[in-house]
């Protein structure tokens, strides 16, 4: 059999599989969509409902209890710049997207990653898979997604949501296997119980490595957002991709400086945390 034979086969399987999901598992995949719009849509209100300058003050508040005031003053003088360039909705709606698609990913790949740690046979078959999903473009995930849920925030949940689920997976693996074995020795020898063992000795040692997972999590889902609103996903990706295509170099520039200023908002919130947690579990 050619190469080309080959390809043009593999090609006409992929093509069939995916029709069929789309002809017999519709109802599946319509499920999904709506849920997937109804909870994105919930944080939204969420977050919208308050006028923007009780949700800037907010955030102020959060960042002063965090991490200081100089933080808490800047947070709230950079949200309430993103509603004087008229970008609030869309702000919100970036928000709303990255937040609900990195709650996800973190409440499937802490589990998954605890077990990879645990289990040797299972961290050596998610290994590969993870190394698949982070080194093939994000652009990949849109296509299936848009064919299976249509446009709109479902399909870029889900392309987020793939995203941001294999650092933190790894990340939770890597600091379960890297409990100190001679604790893990002392713990036998003292008779505790396995869930004795994991939350008194692995946790607290895998605890640097399971946030350092969220904080790289949290990123990836910003850096999906851009390529998120080519599918209709509203918030700053789409007004980038909007001015893209309009060459409106001034719209993109404000839905990039926009975009930065929640991503560090959330960077540095999410740093603090970890260093809160960390502090507690020593």
């Amino acid at each position: 059999m050619s190469i080309p034979n080959f390809a043009s086969e593999f090609d006409s399987v992929v093509d069939s599989s995916l029709e069929w999901l789309m002809d017999n598992g519709e109802f599946v995949f319509d499920a999904v969509n709506s849920g997937l719009t109804g909870l994105y849509e919930g944080v939204q209100w969420c977050i919208a409902y308050p006028p923007h300058y009780l949700i800037a003050l907010l955030m102020g508040v959060i960042g002063w209890r965090a991490v200081g005031v100089r933080f808490a003053v800047l947070t709230t003088l950079a949200l309430l710049f993103c509603a004087v360039m008229g970008l609030w909705p869309q702000t919100v709606s970036t928000l709303a997207l990255v937040i609900t698609a990195t709650v996800l990913a973190l409440m499937v790949a802490i589990p998954l990653g605890v077990v990879a740690g645990l289990t040797p046979a299972f961290d050596r078959v998610a290994d590969p898979l993870l190394d698949l999903v982070q080194t093939l473009p994000p652009y990949i995930y849109l296509l299936p997604a848009i064919a299976l849920l249509g446009y709109g925030p479902a399909t870029a949940l889900m392309a987020t949501f793939i995203v941001a689920v294999p650092p933190a997976l790894r990340l939770t693996s890597l600091g379960i296997r890297m409990t100190p074995k001679e604790f893990v020795e002392l713990g036998e020898a003292s008779g505790v119980t396995g869930w004795q063992m994991f939350f008194k000795i692995r946790l607290p040692f895998a605890l640097p490595s399971i946030m350092a997972g969220v904080n790289q999590s949290l990123m990836m889902a910003f850096g999906m957002v851009v390529i998120a609103g080519i599918v209709g996903s509203g918030g700053l990706g789409e007004s980038i991709y909007g001015a893209i295509r309009t060459l409106d170099i001034a719209k993109s520039i404000n839905a990039a400086i926009a975009i930065v200023i929640l991503t560090m908002i959330l960077d540095r919130l999410a740093q603090s945390a970890a260093k809160t947690r960390i502090g507690e579990s020593q």
